[in-house]
C-alpha cells in the first residue's frame, strides 16, 4: 500500500493526533532553536567592576566567588577580555584611597572612577563605559548623599553633588551616567548640567525602581559600602511598591532618563514586565550581587548544574521585558553561549 492509499479505517479516532500537539516543536535542539521567543546573547550584558586604587590589584571577593576589586592598571585586560566576548559594556564602581562627610572622592579629575574611565577609553574606545553616579562608597558614614545634624539625607544638597559627580565622569570620557543614589529630581538636575556643559550627547541610565532590598549584602563588602548607622530605606523603594515604581520610572524619563532600570532583578520580575508593557525606552535589570552570591553557593555545594541555572537565570530576565542585564555572570555567561552556539 502506498501512502496515498492510507486510510483511517480501523483507527480509533481519539488516538488521531491533535492539531496542536506542541511537542512537535521540542523534538531535537535545531527546532527549539528555531521556535525560541526570548533571545539571549552577550550583547544584552553589562558587567560591573569594582576598581581600587594601587597596583597589580586583584583582591578577590569573598562573598562573591569569581569576582575581584581590581586596580585601575588591571582594567586593559579586563577591557579587552570583554570584547572579546562581545560584551558591550562595563559598569565602574569606585573604591577611594579616602572618605569624608560629603563624599567628594566622587567628584574629584584624579579620582578612581575618572582614573579608571580614561583608562578603559584608552584601551578599548569601543567598550562602553557606564559609571555608576552615588555618594555611598565615598561618604564616611556609608549614605547615598550628606546629612543632616540629626543624620538624615539632605535631598538637594545631595542632588547637587551628585550633579559634580556626573560632570566629573563624563569629563573623563564616561559613555553612560547612571545615578543610583535614588534622590528625588536628581536625573533632571544631572541632565540640565550635562547639556550646559557641553555633554548633551551622553546617556543617562537611571536606577528608577531601586529597591531597599536585602540582596545587596555581598556588594556592600566589595565597595566597603555599607551605612555606619540607620539603613537606606528612607530613599530607596520599599519593596512592597509596584504602582511606586511605575510613578518613579514615568518621572525620570520625563526629567531626560534615556535608559532606566529596576533593580534587584529576580525577586521583581513582575516590575520589569510592568514596565516593558508600559514603557517604550530601553529598559535594564540588575542581578544583584545576593542573586549572584547565591547560585554561586549552590554550584559550589553541587546542589544545581551552575551553566544551566545561570542561563535560566538571565532567559527569564529577558524574558520578562529587560533588554539590558547588568550580571556579575556576564563572563561566564559569554562563555557558554558561545559554546553553545548560541
Amino acid at each position: 500500500m502506498t501512502s496515498a492509499q492510507h486510510s483511517l479505517s480501523g483507527i480509533d479516532a481519539g488516538s488521531i493526533p491533535s492539531a496542536h500537539r506542541m511537542r512537535r516543536l521540542r523534538r531535537s535542539d535545531g527546532l527549539r532553536r528555531m521556535v525560541r521567543e526570548t533571545r539571549l546573547s552577550p550583547t544584552n550584558f553589562i558587567y560591573p567592576v569594582f576598581a581600587t586604587t594601587g597596583r597589580g590589584v586583584r583582591e578577590p571577593i569573598p562573598s562573591m566567588p569569581g569576582q575581584s576589586r581590581l586596580s585601575v592598571d588591571q582594567l586593559a585586560q579586563e577591557a579587552a577580555e570583554l570584547r572579546s566576548l562581545d560584551i558591550p559594556a562595563i559598569l565602574l564602581f569606585g573604591l577611594p584611597d579616602s572618605k569624608d562627610p560629603e563624599g567628594s572622592g566622587a567628584w574629584i579629575s584624579d579620582g578612581v572612577i575618572q582614573q579608571a574611565t580614561r583608562a578603559l577609553k584608552d584601551a578599548q574606545p569601543d567598550l562602553v563605559v557606564v559609571t555608576d553616579v552615588c555618594l555611598c562608597e565615598y561618604t564616611d558614614h556609608g549614605h547615598c548623599g550628606v546629612l543632616d545634624a540629626e543624620g538624615s539625607v539632605i535631598n538637594d544638597a545631595s542632588v547637587e553633588l551628585l550633579a559634580r559627580t556626573a560632570l566629573s565622569q563624563a569629563d573623563a570620557g564616561a559613555d553612560v551616567i547612571a545615578p543610583s543614589d535614588m534622590m528625588d529630581g536628581r536625573i533632571g538636575v544631572i541632565r540640565r548640567a550635562l547639556d550646559q556643559q557641553g555633554f548633551e550627547e551622553r546617556t543617562l541610565l537611571a536606577y528608577s525602581a531601586k529597591f531597599a532590598s536585602a540582596f545587596y549584602g555581598p556588594f556592600r563588602d566589595a565597595a566597603d559600602s555599607a551605612p555606619q548607622f540607620g539603613d537606606r530605606r528612607a530613599y530607596q523603594m520599599d519593596p512592597p511598591n509596584g504602582r511606586e515604581a511605575m510613578r518613579a520610572i514615568e518621572r525620570d524619563l520625563a526629567e531626560g532618563a534615556d535608559m532606566v532600570m529596576v533593580k534587584p532583578a529576580l525577586a521583581y520580575l513582575d516590575l520589569v514586565r510592568e514596565a516593558r508593557q508600559r514603557f517604550d525606552a530601553p529598559l535594564a535589570a540588575y542581578n544583584v550581587s545576593g542573586e549572584y552570591a547565591m547560585l554561586k553557593a549552590a554550584a559550589a555545594n553541587g546542589w544545581i548544574d551552575e551553566e544551566r541555572v545561570v542561563l535560566e537565570t538571565l532567559t527569564g530576565i529577558r524574558r520578562a521585558g529587560a533588554d539590558m542585564i547588568l550580571t556579575y555572570h556576564a563572563k561566564e555567561a559569554a562563555r557558554w553561549l558561545a559554546r553553545q552556539g548560541g
